[in-house]
């Protein structure tokens, strides 16, 4: 029962430590050919936009915000990507705990 124990708190130690990494690590997500970019961390949260002037059309807004959402989506997917890459090899010594959602269900399909 101790060496259980021990192990579960090494497991959270690496769990802490792979969240803590996955909160300062970037991506981003592009769109348009590189005209709208999207940052965002390993944890999802958007840090940065950057538009190209050369899409801002002021009678085209549907076409730019297609664009922003596209980047976004592209920047969350690589962060799903690296959130996945990260916590997989923390998955596998759950055991059973990790089933098919990762993670004992908390997988990272909210990215």
């Amino acid at each position: 029962m101790a060496q259980l124990m021990k192990q579960a708190q090494k497991m959270q130690a690496q769990l802490a430590a792979a969240q803590a990494e996955l909160a300062e690590a970037e991506v981003t997500g592009r769109a348009g050919g590189g005209l709208v970019s999207a940052t965002v961390t390993g944890a999802g949260e958007l840090r940065s936009l950057t538009i190209d002037p050369k899409v801002v059309d002021p009678d085209d807004v549907e076409t730019l915000a297609d664009l922003i959402v596209v980047a976004i989506r592209d920047a969350t997917r690589a962060a799903g990507e690296l959130a996945n890459d990260k916590m997989a090899p923390l998955a596998g010594g759950l055991g059973g705990l990790a089933g098919p959602g990762g993670l004992g269900g908390l997988g990272m399909a909210g990215f």
